[in-house]
Order: structure tokens, then sequence, then C-alpha cells
């Protein structure tokens, strides 16, 4: 079960990053910055959880390579998780769509947890466009349920 989280996590991830990066390039959409993702993780062993604005709190040594060490280890957990309810039989073992759907659901854990953390507010609605800050979270888990889709194909 490990080896399948770590290979669906890390496929999974992969795939939501290279189609980030396609839309980045193609409709000069950006996504979150990693460095913020490290600096939320490093402040948090200072006992600081949350943040009135993480841009700007000060920047911290490793924190962007941080970012993306987390990135992946969350995309793990994640596939460990969606793994184990499939096992558990909450989620029908060989249907891509729940997988695909699980990884859009995941679009909570920014919206309700990082965002409110980073000084963002619930669902991004502190920063100056909401709406777009909303989207770019949507497209990410979107692309990390087709991640989640593919790799669980992949492995089955």
């Amino acid at each position: 079960m490990f080896l399948n989280a770590l290979f669906i996590g890390l496929l999974g991830t992969l795939i939501a990053d290279v189609l980030s990066l396609l839309t980045k390039r193609i409709f000069k959409i950006p996504f979150l910055d990693y460095a913020w993702v490290g600096r939320w993780f490093l402040y948090m062993k200072q006992g600081q959880f949350t943040h009135t604005n993480i841009i700007r709190s000060a920047p911290l040594s490793g924190e962007k390579s941080f970012g993306w060490f987390m990135h992946y280890a969350i995309g793990i957990v994640i596939a460990f998780i969606m793994i184990w309810l499939f096992q558990v039989g909450l989620i029908p073992l060989n249907s891509y769509l729940y997988a695909f759907l699980f990884g859009i659901i995941t679009v909570g854990f920014p919206f309700f947890i990082m965002q409110p953390a980073f000084g963002f507010g619930i669902a991004a609605n502190k920063t100056p466009i909401p709406n777009i800050a909303r989207l770019r979270s949507l497209l990410a888990h979107l692309y990390f349920g087709i991640g989640l889709s593919l790799a669980w194909y992949l492995i089955l």
C-alpha cells in the first residue's frame, strides 16, 4: 500500500505540476509559489501557524525547496488516504472517476486550511481578486485529480 501511495502521489502531483506549467505558459495564469508553503511549514517549527499575510512574513532559509518537498509529500499522503478509502470499501476500487473526484475534493485543504493560515481568508476571500485565486486553486486540484486518476490507472 505504501509503494502504491508513493507512486500514485508522486506521479499524480507531477502530472498536476506539468499541467499547471502548461497553463501558466499558454494562458499566463500563475499558480501558488511553493516558497510560501515552505515558509508556512518552517514557521510552524517556531510555533507560528497563521500569518497576517505570508507574503510579507520574513523569508526563511530553504523555504522554496522545503515547500516543493512538502507539496510532493502532501500528494503522497493524499494518495495514501485515497488508497485506504478504496481498500476499506468506501470508494469503488476500479473507479478512475472517484480518483479524479478525490483529487478535486482536496481543494478544501487550501480553501479552509492553507489560505486562512496564510492570511488570505477562507477560500481566499481577503485577496484582491478572490475569484481568480479560487479558480487557480480549483484548477490546480482539478489537475491533481487528473494526475491521481492517470496514476491509479497505471498501477492497476
